[in-house]
């Protein structure tokens, strides 16, 4: 009997020890991640975003609600890195790495650069910190989009369009080497 104490405290001992090494759920990945990078006009321009799923699920309106700032993808934020400046849509962004946000609502989406890149999610997002606003050209797919995409499209030598798709939204904007 003079070891049960012993016993009880080296179980609670590694319990305690097993619990402040697993990752929390807040840090836990619930989708695949994608890296979407181009090349636009010798510079380097990366996104790197979770992809989730439809599964059935009401997206826009439902599970991305309407006047909301959004994480625009899955777990971290999306972030966009650039080894050049960007203009987006008229939004100059220097060089570096940033926080990319979406705040749609029913008949338009705007696009979030916020100086903070490292976040899980939006929970601790800052509109202080925002590097500025642009507003997104909104339309519909021609079919269902079961798992959120980011695409990028060349469009000339120092120019594309990027496209964010779900459901049956499409939302994109114009980058381009800022001059």
């Amino acid at each position: 009997m003079n070891n049960m104490p012993k016993l009880l405290l080296t179980t609670a001992a590694g319990l305690l020890i097993f619990g402040l090494a697993s990752p929390s759920p807040a840090q836990e990945r619930q989708s695949p991640h994608s890296t979407v990078s181009f090349d636009l006009g010798g510079h380097k321009v990366t996104i790197t975003y979770g992809r989730p799923y439809m599964k059935g699920r009401k997206i826009m309106g439902g599970l991305v609600p309407y006047g909301q700032v959004w994480r625009t993808g899955a777990d971290e934020a999306t972030t966009i890195e650039t080894d050049a400046d960007l203009d987006i849509n008229g939004l100059k962004v220097p060089a570096g790495k940033y926080g990319l946000f979406t705040l749609p609502t029913a008949d338009s989406w705007t696009l979030i650069v916020n100086k903070t890149a490292k976040q899980w999610g939006a929970f601790s997002y800052k509109e202080s910190a925002d590097l500025g606003r642009t507003e997104m050209k909104v339309s519909k797919s021609n079919s269902p989009v079961e798992q959120f995409t980011i695409t990028l499209t060349q469009e000339g030598s120092d120019a594309a369009a990027l496209k964010m798709a779900w459901e049956s939204t499409v939302a994109s904007v114009p980058v381009k080497l800022a001059h």
